[in-house]
């Protein structure tokens, strides 16, 4: 295997010294500052920093958080209201700009000296059965992993981070389904290396493969396809937000970099879109590509994307209901103004007829009613009545179109805010009519490029 100068790696892609010690120096005053406010005016909490940045395993610009800890027998009115009230100040003190956000749990985000900094209030749980909101892990998450985690295994957690991040598969977002921080240092925390990690992902993972770093035994309580129980609570799977689609992703791309090592693998792939390749391949596949387009809900990013999927989702098997093929579909958003679902067919457009499968001839009442229905169309297939019938949607547009309309709404199920912009506007798009059309943007042509190469970024 060839030798990889991993402490050239690391050198280029840590945070260096000068940055580390001015996010610490940042992060401590921000605690002193929250601190001193709850002093002058008598709340009982307390400020810690938390995640990556404390852990010394963060990559690229730091995002700092800080979690401002209750008493158990604080009312959830009273931590929230308090807990926005002591980062809004420490924001203003700072003269930094701020925003409200809620994802699971209410929090603060402000902008300060170009570092995003979180603040979190939560509770200060000492055990798991005192579990109020998921956020409150984090702390506990934080201690486990300063206590365990030695100065070399951060460094081989930077490695394994960016090397996921290079290949498409880190962040436990929806819009990822990948691995999320944490999980990667309990990874390293038990094979102990990047290249162990690797090693075990190429050669023992597969589906339901379980990870129990205390021991537990209790994996057999998880059905997803990764398991790694959280050595701070038992009844938590990790990886629960890991996809069966990025975990194989994940073992692909450590076969072929272990098969041939390479440093590429530390860094982005240079992914160009072009016009005519496009075009080219599209035309070359023999299919139909249709694109739905909307307006991007205005809803929270970790929102936005389960809505987007499962309108996806759904669209997909009502055309497979009605007897189109889908060849492949995808989705995208921008994030703001657009949001688009693409799907590629493999049969778009059916005859007119269709055969409607009625009873068998040995029960003669629903005969009887099924030739008064049908009468001379019908025959016998076997013992089973059969009879030609007009086909309502013939088309894949129009099925398509009607579906997507307030009289056939009911079809699918839709996420609620993407269901209310559908309804409100929406355009559906033939493929190449819009690459002939050049109504588009280079953000939607790298879509297109990435669907029609999915596992370009596993290889270098």
């Amino acid at each position: 295997m060839t030798k990889i100068d991993y402490k050239k790696i690391l050198e280029e892609i840590k945070p260096s010294k000068s940055e580390i010690n001015k996010v610490k120096s940042l992060s401590n005053k921000l605690i002193s500052i929250i601190n001193q406010i709850t002093i002058d005016e008598n709340i009982n909490a307390e400020t810690v920093l938390v995640g990556s940045v404390a852990k010394n395993t963060w990559l690229g610009k730091a995002d700092i958080d800080l979690f401002i800890k209750f008493p158990l027998n604080t009312s959830p009115d009273y931590l929230k209201e308090k807990g926005l009230h002591l980062g809004y100040k420490c924001i203003k003190k700072m003269n930094g700009k701020y925003e409200c956000r809620y994802a699971s749990h209410p929090y603060i985000t402000g902008l300060i000296d170009g570092h995003e900094i979180d603040f979190v209030p939560c509770y200060n749980i000492k055990h798991p059965k005192e579990l109020k909101s998921a956020v409150d892990r984090t702390i506990p998450h934080t201690k486990y992993v300063k206590k365990n985690l030695n100065h070399q295994q951060a460094d081989e957690v930077i490695l394994l981070k960016q090397f996921m991040k290079s290949i498409g598969t880190y962040g436990s977002e929806f819009k990822v389904g990948g691995f999320a921080g944490y999980l990667c240092e309990l990874l390293i925390l038990h094979y102990n290396s990047f290249e162990q990690v690797l090693e075990s992902a190429s050669t023992e993972w597969k589906p339901g493969y379980h990870i129990d770093l205390i021991e537990y035994d209790n994996s057999p309580l998880f059905n997803e396809p990764l398991v790694v129980i959280d050595p701070v609570d038992k009844n938590r799977n990790v990886a629960a937000a890991v996809s069966l689609q990025k975990m194989s992703e994940f073992v692909a791309a450590s076969r072929n970099y272990l098969k041939k090592p390479s440093t590429l693998y530390f860094y982005f792939k240079d992914v160009t879109a072009h016009l005519n390749s496009i075009k080219k391949e599209f035309t070359k596949r023999g299919t139909k590509t249709l694109l739905l387009s909307f307006k991007t809900p205005d809803v929270p990013i970790d929102a936005l994307y389960p809505q987007i999927r499962k309108t996806e989702k759904s669209i997909v098997n009502l055309m497979e209901r009605k007897g189109f093929k889908i060849f492949g579909s995808d989705s995208w958003s921008d994030e703001k103004k657009l949001v688009i679902i693409l799907l590629e067919f493999s049969i778009w457009k059916l005859p007119k007829i269709k055969k409607h499968y009625g009873p068998q001839l040995w029960f003669k009442d629903d005969q009887e009613k099924y030739l008064k229905k049908y009468k001379d169309k019908a025959w016998i297939e076997g013992d089973r009545w059969v009879a030609a019938v007009e086909r309502e949607y013939p088309e894949v547009e129009s099925l398509l179109e009607v579906s997507l309309t307030d009289i056939k709404i009911g079809y699918l199920r839709f996420g609620k805010h993407v269901k209310n912009e559908i309804l409100k506007e929406h355009k559906l798009t033939d493929l190449m009519e819009l690459l002939e059309s050049n109504k588009y943007n280079n953000l939607v042509l790298t879509f297109l490029h990435t669907y029609l190469n999915k596992s370009e970024i596993l290889w270098r």
